[in-house]
């Protein structure tokens, strides 16, 4: 069975790789660590975007954003401490990536971390309208 593709449309040119980026993300998605997304409208125009991760027991250097093309990649490592005799465990030290796809355009302007809140803040600015006229040339002007 063939899958059908919203990007497979005629009409939309140029977006294989928001495609493949869009199927990794979809088979990346899981719910460690939790996350919010928070918008903010600026008054000059743009947008900016708050990305708060819950990051409790990681410190700074166990975490690395990265600003890759159109994509935000959050990891954090942590080290198991084997000098520790734990009675109960109920805080895992774990690895995790979380994956966010960007738009053009966007921004990522830094990252603080503050009371086990890593956030990152992404800023789009306002888009000026681009528009231009094609000049219709004769077909032998093609050749």
């Amino acid at each position: 069975m063939s899958r059908v593709s919203l990007f497979s449309a005629p009409f939309v040119l140029g977006f294989e790789a928001f495609e493949e980026r869009f199927d990794r993300l979809s088979r990346a998605a899981e719910g460690y660590p939790p996350y919010n997304i928070e918008r903010t409208n600026l008054e000059g125009g743009g947008e900016t975007y708050l990305i708060s991760i819950a990051v409790a027991g990681f410190a700074r250097n166990d975490l690395e954003v990265i600003a890759e093309d159109n994509q935000l990649i959050v990891r954090g490592r942590q080290t198991d401490d084997g000098a520790r005799d734990y009675l109960h465990r109920g805080i895992a030290a774990r690895q995790f990536q979380r994956t966010f796809l960007l738009a053009d355009g966007m921004r990522v302007e830094g990252a603080d971390l503050e009371n086990g809140l890593l956030v990152v803040t992404v800023h789009r600015p306002q888009a000026e309208p681009v528009t231009r006229r094609i000049e219709i040339r004769p077909a032998e002007a093609r050749r």
